[in-house]
């Protein structure tokens, strides 16, 4: 059993009122019932479970893309979010979605701290007695121009991305060149910090 082995999530599931969040994200999220045209078609995904993806994806430093697969890919993953072998996986452009219209209503950071403060009223803090491991997060390589890395490494969007926001989507434009014994890896070399305590993981 995971959670015999000392799955962390376990516990970050278990302390956090998820619940409390939900009438916030939903406020932003979803579209009224009297401005939707048909009430056919695929039931939406959770907010909560998204909000809980985005909560994933900061604690572990993941991509989209590497969200999307790793919750496909790991069971403590799926268990967290609550989802069965039956339930539909939100894919990365869903998650994207969902985290801009959080961003433009300037509600991200404050979830994150109200997330943060639960978390540490357990004692859940990466201090002292830390277990530090650098490990690197591949991603797909991008298929950019030498001009269009010299803008991103620069801080900036390519015009053309700009014009194309499905482009822009697809493109990681944090992850870079690394190496790591002696092997090039395009994507993030990490610090991670766990809690040797709580084993909370923490990403620098």
């Amino acid at each position: 059993m995971l959670s015999a082995k000392g799955d962390p999530l376990v516990s970050i599931g278990a302390l956090v009122p998820w619940e409390k969040f939900r009438g916030d994200i939903e406020a932003v999220v979803l579209t009224a019932d009297e401005d939707r045209k048909s009430g056919a078609g695929r039931k939406p995904i959770d907010a909560l479970v998204l909000f809980r993806m985005l909560v994933l994806q900061s604690l572990y430093n993941l991509s989209d893309e590497q969200i999307e697969y790793q919750v496909r890919d790991r069971l403590s993953f799926t268990r967290f979010l609550g989802l069965g072998f039956e339930n539909r996986i939100p894919d990365g452009t869903t998650l994207w979605l969902f985290r801009e219209k959080l961003a433009k209503a300037g509600l991200i950071d404050k979830l994150f701290k109200r997330f943060g403060q639960h978390l540490e009223a357990s004692g859940y803090i990466a201090r002292g007695g830390q277990m530090v491991d650098a490990t690197i997060v591949a991603v797909p390589r991008q298929r950019n121009s030498r001009d269009e890395n010299e803008q991103v490494k620069a801080g900036a969007t390519p015009e053309d991305w700009k014009n194309h926001p499905a482009k822009n989507r697809q493109k990681d434009k944090d992850a870079r060149w690394t190496q790591k014994n002696g092997r090039s890896f395009f994507g993030y070399k990490n610090h991670v910090n766990a809690d040797a305590r709580h084993k909370l993981i923490r990403v620098s």
